[in-house]
């Protein structure tokens, strides 16, 4: 199966290049071409083996939520050309991750556990467990890291140290929870419900924009809505469909990302049934099975659909 690790590719016109933790990002000044590869990360490092269709699953779904969301919150997409790749405008992007939680799972559970009733800044309730649905969704915002691991953040410590001004993060605020909500229905009419998912957001020309991607396996946390409740009621795992699988695996092989720690071996089996677990999602969220990879090697391919973008698009626009 073939895996996407990196892109090096060099363009007529390109004016910069960033590779973050999973995408690789060409800019050609106001407009960026952005490659999903199959890179995968987990607490923050990126793990040393591809995952083959991870980046693709992860682009077309990406496409998918941000289409059906564009209504009623502008995003940076100006076009989707291959199932790895999306071309948009580039905004100055906050220092902040929104994250939104509607469930008490996955990071949020593992401070309740250790006792904590204050999550950036939001106060949650006495006596819930694991998976439970909180009253109603809370902002819990991070610091946006380009190495190293992303910090919780309250709302007044966003503000005080000017990172994002009060009338922009009331409007991040505001897109966020429409997001979720948008995001919320759409899982629902797959028979999925949206546990939590962070959003990010940059400027252009003084508008705020929806950027990178939203509603995906790496951004969101997924249960089966089917057999949830009686699941709780018995206190037994939900299932689920995210990258948490990925996290357990790691923490039950000694791994969180901490000083000193080794990142466990990735076996043909391992990286095998992690691909899986993303086709998985792809046909549970979208509704299609994902078609397999023929013709031209995958490189060659994407390298040629930004060729023939950026013949289509105004580079100065």
């Amino acid at each position: 199966m073939q895996a996407l690790k990196e892109t090096n590719f060099k363009f007529p016109g390109q004016t910069g290049f960033y590779r973050g933790k999973v995408r690789d990002v060409y800019y050609f000044g106001n407009i960026m071409a952005m490659v999903a590869t199959d890179r995968i990360s987990a607490f923050d490092v990126v793990l040393p083996r591809a995952i083959p269709d991870k980046g693709r699953v992860l682009n077309q779904i990406a496409a998918k939520n941000l289409e059906a969301t564009k209504a009623f919150v502008p995003n940076w997409v100006l076009s989707v050309p291959d199932p790895n790749v999306t071309i948009g405008f580039t905004c100055e992007t906050f220092p902040v991750e929104m994250v939104i939680r509607g469930y008490l799972a996955g990071h949020a559970w593992r401070e309740y556990k250790a006792g904590k009733r204050m999550l950036c800044g939001v106060p949650l309730p006495e006596g819930l467990k694991e998976n439970d649905k909180l009253p109603h969704p809370i902002i819990t915002p991070t610091t946006k890291a380009h190495e190293g691991h992303d910090e919780d953040i309250s709302k007044a410590e966003i503000l005080k140290q000017g990172l994002v001004s009060e009338q922009d993060y009331t409007q991040l605020e505001e897109y966020t929870h429409t997001l979720f909500a948008k995001g919320t229905a759409l899982a629902a009419e797959r028979g999925l419900i949206l546990v939590d998912t962070k959003y990010e957001f940059g400027k252009n020309q003084g508008r705020i924009f929806l950027i990178d991607e939203v509603h995906t396996p790496d951004s969101s946390r997924y249960f089966y809505a089917e057999g949830y409740t009686k699941r709780q009621a018995k206190g037994e795992p939900q299932k689920q469909l995210s990258k948490e699988f990925v996290r357990q695996w790691l923490i039950e092989n000694g791994f969180q990302g901490k000083e000193g720690q080794q990142v466990p071996e990735m076996t043909d089996a391992v990286v095998t049934s992690i691909s899986a677990r993303y086709q998985e999602l792809y046909q549970q969220v979208t509704g299609n099975t994902l078609a397999p990879l023929t013709g031209v090697p995958m490189e060659q391919r994407i390298e040629q659909s930004i060729l023939n973008s950026l013949k289509s698009v105004n580079l100065e626009a």
